[in-house]
Order: structure tokens, then C-alpha cells, then sequence
């Protein structure tokens, strides 16, 4: 690279900083994933006003996890060629109108339409798929697990303090109200996409053709197969929990105050769980980190099934999973970026997250079907806790060396 080409590409940043990107992109996960952890909060409350079933309102938010699954590769492969700014701003747009619409549901099929088809598809542009990306390119290979590990954790915060938030807005004034509060925070944030439009990547150098050839390149990976299928796990055992616990903990006799705790616990223990593990990415093959994950998760799933059911124990279940919980994100996209490079990085990362989203949509779809069918979440849990002993062990053989020489600064 002649001297003005360094020149030039350096003095294009500007204010977007790897920093800046890194910040303003875990902003934006902080709304997004927060809104989008908070609803199993409003099962309850959504099922008894519109006379709803439990499997109608989890069907709606299984389908949001799967459109967010399919819309993810598509809208990444979008942000990779031409920039992720405008992917995001449109897609926050449309998850404030999903999230109004929801607001004014009066039947199942509104509700599914909305919360399920709008407001899957923009957390399809709008989550951790495009940024990590974006914040994957924009970090040396050597600096990447540490950027990852810290916008990960970052970015969990939001469920930390959106989960009280939005319980008091459902208990002090409405669940319409704690909807259309969501809506205005997607539209607050959208100036900070804008951070997001990498002016300093040379796409001149993204060749047409490159995204099939990279996607055949990845789908023939028996590695990939095998990370997108831990990833269904992942999916499942998180949307399932964290959709079903609040409702799960009112069943027993706990007050409705204990579930919205809980998942701000597992936000707690998000933040720190993320951060450590993903740090340790940097250090450790991942593939033996993400298996040690999923076996541990299997293990606290049980221990809490088994475990006498108090306000303590619900938190120290909380903690634990939390730690767990997206924990698996900065170390599946580090390995994905190890093995296949960054220049495809949101489309890759999309479509073994699409693995994910079919296991969300299982998890949570599964839970409201057996309960309604058993009158138990016990079945529930155990299928949970027997996933993450598989995904322990189809992780073990993953290849996380570069596919085809040292992967691409």
C-alpha cells in the first residue's frame, strides 16, 4: 500500500475509531438485546388481556427467533458489501414500529405478525450479528477475542437495567405502556449507528462473487456444521429460560417481582461471564472453552430442576446460568473469524447464528407446548439440560485452524 493510499484510509476514520465503533455498537445491543431478553415478561400479561394460550404468545416469540435467524445472514451479507449504518437504521426503525404494533395486538395473529415477523427482523440488523462484524474488522487479529469479549459484555449490560424497567412500567402502568417505551429507545439510538459505516474498509477489495464463494467455503466446513449445531443448543436453552422463567416462578407461588430479579441477575452475571470467558478466548482454543460451557450449563440446569425452590435459590441459579449465558458469542465469532477471516465476518456469523435462532425457536415454541400439554415445565428442563451435553461434546472436534492459511488482518 503506497504511502497516500495509508494516508487516505487512515484520515477517513475520523471520529470512527475502532473505539467509537466498539462503543456505539454496544449501545445499540444494550436497547436491542435488552427489549429482546424482556419478553417473558410480558406473557402473563399479554396472555390473560387478549385470552391468548401460552403456546399461541410462545409460537409468536419462537417465530421472532427464527425470522431473526434467517433475516441475520441476508442483512449481514448487505452490511458486509455496502456498509452496516443503513441495515441498522432501517432495522431499528422497523423493531420500534414491531414493537408499537405489538403494543396494539388484539389477537394471536397480530401478535405473530408483529412481535414475531417485524420485530424479528430487525434484531436480524440491528444485534450482535452486524456489530460483530463491524467491530471484527475493525480490530487487529491479535487485539480481536479482547474487542469482542468487551463489546459483548458491554452490550449485555442492557439487560441488566431493562429488566426493571420494563417490569415497572408493566406493573406501574401497563404492558402497552412498557412496549411503546421500548419503541422510542430503538429510535433514540439510531444516530449512533452511524458510527457503523467502516469508511476505512476498502471494499473494492470484496470481490464480486466473494460472499457465495466464502458462505460454500463455510457450509462444506464439517467445523462449521458442528459450531452451528452447538449453537442450536445455545438458543434454546437461553430463549427458553429466559422467556419461561418469570412465568415459570409465578407458577410456584413466587411474586411476580422474582422472575423480573432473576433475569436482571443472569444480566449481572452476563456482564461478567462474557467479559471473562471471551477474554480467555485469546489465551485457550475455544472449542474446549465453549464445550466447558455447555457442559456446565447442563449441570446448573439440573442442579436448580433438583434443587428446593426459594428466592435464594432462584438467584443463585440466576448467577450461575448468567455467567454462562452469552458467554458463548465473542468465542463462536472469534473461532468463526479464526478459521474463515473477517471479510465476511457478519454474513458468517449470521449463518451459524441461524443455528442459534432455530434452537430459540424450539426452546421457547417446546416450553409453552409441554406446559400446556403436561401442566410442567419439567420436561422442559431436562431437554435443556440433555442439550447441553451433546453441544459439550460435538464442540471437542472442531478444527479452529485458519482454512486456508493465516486468517486475514
Amino acid at each position: 500500500m503506497s504511502a497516500t493510499t495509508t494516508s487516505t484510509t487512515i484520515g477517513a476514520r475520523g471520529w470512527r475509531t475502532p473505539l467509537m465503533v466498539l462503543l456505539a455498537g454496544a449501545m445499540v445491543v444494550n436497547m436491542t438485546m435488552g427489549v429482546r431478553h424482556g419478553m417473558g415478561l410480558f406473557l402473563n400479561p399479554v396472555t390473560q388481556e387478549l385470552g391468548v394460550s401460552r403456546e399461541a404468545y410462545s409460537f409468536a416469540i419462537a417465530l421472532q427467533n427464527l425470522c431473526w435467524g434467517l433475516f441475520t445472514p441476508i442483512l449481514g451479507g448487505i452490511a458486509d458489501r455496502y456498509g452496516a449504518a443503513r441495515v441498522m437504521v432501517v432495522s431499528l426503525v422497523v423493531y420500534a414500529l414491531g414493537l408499537w404494533g405489538m403494543s396494539e395486538s388484539h389477537s394471536s395473529l397480530m401478535l405473530t405478525l408483529t412481535a414475531g415477523v417485524a420485530v424479528g427482523f430487525a434484531q436480524g440488523g440491528a444485534t450482535v450479528g452486524i456489530i460483530t462484524g463491524v467491530v471484527g474488522r475493525s480490530y487487529p487479529p491479535e487485539q480481536r477475542a479482547q474487542a469482542l469479549a468487551v463489546s459483548g459484555a458491554l452490550g449485555a449490560f442492557g439487560q441488566f437495567y431493562m429488566m426493571p424497567l420494563l417490569q415497572g412500567l408493566i406493573a406501574g402502568a401497563s404492558w402497552h405502556a412498557a412496549l411503546l417505551v421500548s419503541a422510542l429507545l430503538m429510535l433514540i439510538v439510531i444516530p449512533l449507528s452511524l458510527a457503523m459505516t467502516e469508511p476505512y474498509i476498502d471494499r473494492s477489495t470484496l470481490k464480486k462473487g466473494g460472499l457465495k464463494q466464502a458462505l460454500n467455503e463455510a457450509v462444506r466446513d464439517p467445523s462449521f456444521l458442528l459450531l452451528s449445531m452447538g449453537y442450536f443448543v445455545c438458543g434454546f436453552q437461553v430463549v427458553f429460560i429466559a422467556v419461561h422463567l418469570p412465568v415459570y416462578l409465578r407458577d410456584i407461588g413466587m411474586n411476580a417481582n422474582v422472575g423480573a430479579r432473576a433475569l436482571a441477575v443472569i444480566a449481572i452475571g452476563n456482564i461478567v461471564g462474557t467479559y471473562a470467558w471471551g477474554m480467555q478466548g485469546g489465551k485457550y482454543p475455544k472449542r474446549l472453552l465453549l464445550s466447558s460451557i455447555y457442559f456446565l450449563r447442563a449441570a446448573v440446569i439440573l442442579t436448580f430442576l433438583l434443587a428446593p425452590k426459594t428466592e435464594a435459590t432462584v438467584y443463585i441459579f440466576a448467577g450461575a446460568i448468567g455467567a454462562l449465558w452469552l458467554a458463548t458469542v465473542p468465542l463462536t465469532n472469534g473461532l468463526v473469524a479464526a478459521r474463515f477471516g473477517v471479510a465476511y465476518l457478519s454474513m458468517l456469523s449470521g449463518v451459524v447464528f441461524l443455528g442459534h435462532q432455530v434452537g430459540s425457536f424450539a426452546g421457547v415454541w417446546m416450553g409453552g407446548y409441554l406446559f400446556d400439554k403436561t401442566g410442567s415445565y419439567f420436561w422442559a428442563w431436562i431437554t435443556a439440560a440433555a442439550l447441553g451435553v451433546f453441544a459439550g461434546l460435538v464442540h471437542l472436534p472442531i478444527n479452529e485452524r485458519p482454512l486456508r492459511g493465516p486468517a486475514p488482518a
